[in-house]
């Protein structure tokens, strides 16, 4: 499997919305004890951790357009503390796969 460097701090694009966000991180930061705040074109969470913490924020971006489709895009900054490199991986590793949709 591929495996890249994971920094500290990094900027993604991802294709929902901040209530779908909000609602699907219980799940995809299951052992973390997590803050949440979530407002119309805004929000945050903070995941605590024995080692660490993971600070996620998001802000609403135009939805994309293709053909009739509009899809809501969020603008999601994902911001690591105290954790080694290894143990952001299999963080993030989770996350994605919990916050991926169907398809492919």
């Amino acid at each position: 499997m591929f495996r890249q460097d994971l920094s500290q701090a990094f900027t993604r694009i991802m294709g929902c919305s901040g209530s779908e966000l909000a609602a699907w991180l219980q799940r995809a930061l299951p052992d973390a004890s997590l803050t949440i705040e979530s407002h119309a074109a805004r929000g945050s969470c903070r995941a605590s951790y024995a080692d660490g913490a993971l600070l996620i924020e998001w802000q609403a971006l135009e939805p994309r357009r293709i053909a009739l489709l509009r899809v809501p895009q969020l603008e999601v900054r994902f911001s690591y503390s105290g954790m080694p490199q290894e143990r952001r991986q299999a963080i993030q590793t989770y996350f994605d796969r919990a916050t991926q949709r169907g398809g492919g």
